[in-house]
């Protein structure tokens, strides 16, 4: 570098686009980003990352991406002040909410809000000063049956058991794919790393999954169930234990209730019994079950493709008694619970109860609630339907659900008719184009974060102050001030002005960095726990890195509080007892998952040029025997149906499906008028939700049942 260049910066921070959280390095000059590279120094990721990373800068650099607050006018969108935008979106929400009722209004989120302590902590304070019974997030077409399931047994719906992958010797994943996702609700950077010394100890990979993904590639073995299939499998591996006597709970007979009630409801499944609605062979399911009993650590792992069908609720009950039945709970090697520094499982417990279920049901289709939220399957219900209650204006918070719901296009019509909606958003997307207002938030290199959430789910306890590395541009706001300053706004136009003024004065003395101090500092690893360099915020900016707080520990009994693990509770038995084999398939018809990419995560990710770059990604995946059936050939395009839309998509042609299955990936369809995603536009594949139902859905906690959806595939010349 020559004296007349300027100089570089180098910032160190964590990864916020998935849940691996890698350590990255940014070079800077001045505020150009001139690179992003995987931080070698970081104990947690040790130089890995994924494409993603590189996207940040895009994310950063994107002239799509909105910088001051937007108004829709007929004419188009126009920019507007802070002040001015924040007192007309307060103004028309209370209208409505004065005019309708509290419920008139409707909260969708997203995930990126899980990426942000401010987000997290601000979000539930504002959400109940707000009022309404209509909150709708991504986690009921992700991960609400774990919620629901550690809720029912652990008494903490945060309480999720990890796969201590880094110390098994035969990890059974049901449909899981780390390899593309960097691993969910247990997961760790370098998860190719992970597998690979996995398999160099003599350790074991089966993957379930009706493709053969990118990490069923690399696995020890494949198995292509049929989707929905997992919970015939599971009952036939428990039914196969007590037949051959190999239930061996271990200490966890200590901790747990109701497991005298287990063999009766098991030892019907026979591997025969269940072998058709699996679609695996009964001497596989025999072997598998066997082979898992009998490894020194095993732990079973379940993921999306579990969540997302009709019965995922019930699977994962399963998989969580497979792992406790067979002494992995709890266990090195198996199935463990996280120590993070931030101890959001306290948290949960103290100011939730852990969790809470059916305490009131949707208007339209009485569908139950689950910790203040309602299911998104039937937001559009809410919205379309006349009387009591209508949802007549909605809050967006960095959630694209025209993308994510099923049948979009229905909630797209349907938000077209609100009354007011403003979104916090920096893009209009297919969802925010529906705001009078969108307020876009700092971007994550602007702003300090922790990673409050997502610490507690992954394979190793870690703690990392991620430091702005950009500054914060004139008049910008975070996330959680733009909710603080909405909230107030709404209550103070209601007449609650003490109220307003309290949630203000709540966040100006306690700003979520203060909170997080506190956490940390109260928390399993803190200061004022008596440990020695016990954790703080000053701390975790001392070190400037990820600090390493070990791999995961035993926590039971004592981090069950004064209760046992539910190892029968009364709602999974008896919607066991009341389970019906899966109904015919119609003659000729496909069966429709969905899948991941390494390059792909939330919608707005597609309009970064690096992560959209290359073949097409968004085409239907099929298998030879199913095309040729049709006649259908490779890289035509093909009209598919189901009971909710139609669309037509390019044809791949592909070994890795399992006949009679099709594939579809999520996240894709920038054909909407009036966005502002240049890039994503030019790449637009095809939103899968136009096909999935929202009428199909995990009855036990209403999530989305998107995988397994049936539809019927011609060529595009006979439609």
């Amino acid at each position: 570098m020559s004296d007349a260049e300027p100089s570089t910066t180098l910032h160190r921070r964590s990864c916020n686009l998935c849940e691996a959280v890698c350590g990255l390095q940014l070079r800077l000059r001045g505020n150009e980003i001139i690179s992003i590279k995987g931080d070698p120094d970081d104990p947690h990721s040790r130089g890995f990352i994924c494409p993603k990373a590189l996207a940040l800068k895009d994310i950063q650099e994107d002239p799509d991406r909105l910088r001051q607050p937007m108004r829709r006018t007929a004419t188009g969108w126009e920019a507007i002040g802070w002040d001015e935008a924040l007192a007309e979106a307060a103004q028309g929400l209370a209208a409505v909410q004065q005019r309708h009722g509290r419920d008139a209004l409707a909260i969708y989120w997203g995930n990126p809000p899980t990426h942000q302590h401010g987000a997290i902590l601000a979000m539930t304070p504002v959400f109940d000063a707000l009022g309404t019974r209509n909150r709708y997030s991504a986690a009921s077409a992700d991960q609400l049956p774990q919620y629901l399931v550690s809720q029912q047994m652990f008494g903490n719906q945060l309480m999720f058991p990890l796969a201590d992958i880094d110390r098994s010797d035969f990890v059974l994943m049901l449909g899981a794919n780390p390899l593309a996702s960097n691993g969910s609700i247990s997961s760790g950077p370098d998860m190719p790393g992970r597998i690979k010394a996995l398999k160099a100890r003599g350790g074991r990979l089966v993957v379930v999954d009706p493709r053969r993904s990118e990490t069923a590639e690399v696995a020890s073995e494949h198995l292509a169930i049929k989707p929905g299939g997992d919970i015939w499998l599971l009952l036939g591996m428990l039914g196969e234990l007590y037949a051959q006597d190999l239930v061996r709970p271990g200490r966890a007979t200590q901790w747990s209730e109701g497991l005298e009630q287990l063999p009766a409801l098991f030892s019907p499944y026979t591997p025969e019994r269940v072998a058709a609605d699996c679609g695996l062979p009964a001497a596989t399911i025999r072997q598998l079950a066997l082979d898992f009993a009998r490894a020194r650590r095993a732990v079973a792992y379940g993921r999306l493709g579990v969540c997302q069908s009709p019965n995922g609720t019930l699977t994962h009950w399963l998989i969580n008694l497979l792992n406790l039945l067979t002494n992995r709970l709890d266990e090195v090697g198996g199935a463990m619970f996280s120590t993070p520094a931030f101890d959001i499982l306290a948290l949960a417990r103290l100011f939730a109860g852990g969790g809470r279920y059916a305490r009131w049901t949707s208007r339209v289709r009485g569908l139950p609630e689950f910790s203040d939220e309602l299911p998104q399957a039937t937001l559009a219900d809410e919205l379309l339907t006349p009387g009591a209650g209508q949802v007549r204006a909605m809050l967006l918070f960095a959630g694209n659900p025209v993308l994510s719901t099923p049948q979009g296009q229905r909630l797209d019509g349907a938000m077209a008719k609100l009354d007011f909606c403003v979104a916090i958003d920096f893009y209009i997307n297919e969802s925010t184009r529906h705001a009078n207002l969108i307020l876009p938030p700092l971007t994550v290199l602007e702003r300090g974060n922790y990673e409050a959430a997502v610490n507690s789910v992954q394979v190793r306890n870690i703690a990392r102050w991620s430091p702005p590395a950009l500054p914060v541009p004139e008049g910008g706001r975070t996330d959680w001030q733009i909710l603080v300053a909405l909230a107030s706004g709404v209550l103070a136009r209601r007449g609650q002005v003490l109220r307003a003024l309290g949630l203000r004065a709540l966040f100006g003395l306690l700003p979520p960095d203060r909170q997080l101090d506190l956490a940390l500092r109260l928390g399993p690893h803190g200061a004022w726990r008596g440990r020695a360099a016990g954790m703080s915020l000053a701390r975790l900016r001392a070190a400037n890195q990820t600090v390493d707080l070990g791999a995961l520990a035993p926590r039971l009994p004592e981090a069950l509080g004064r209760r046992k693990v539910q190892a029968a509770p009364t709602l999974f038995v008896k919607a066991l007892l009341a389970l019906q084999p899966p109904c015919p398939a119609t003659p000729g018809s496909l069966s429709l998952i969905g899948r991941r990419h390494l390059r792909s995560n939330n919608s707005w990710l597609h309009n970064s040029s690096r992560l959209v770059k290359g073949a097409d990604r968004c085409t239907l995946l099929m298998h030879p025997d199913d095309a040729v059936a049709r006649g259908l050939v490779d890289g035509t395009p093909v009209h598919l149906s189901s009971r909710a839309g139609e669309l037509s998509a390019p044809l791949q042609i592909s070994t890795e499906m399992r006949p009679g299955v099709v594939s579809l990936p999520h996240g894709w369809g920038h054909v909407s008028p009036f966005t502002r995603l240049a890039i994503a536009g030019q790449h637009a594949g095809v939103n899968v939700n136009t096909l999935t139902d929202p009428m199909r859905i995990d009855l036990l906690c209403g999530n989305a049942a998107m995988n397994g959806v049936e539809v019927c595939a011609i060529r595009m010349d006979r439609t």
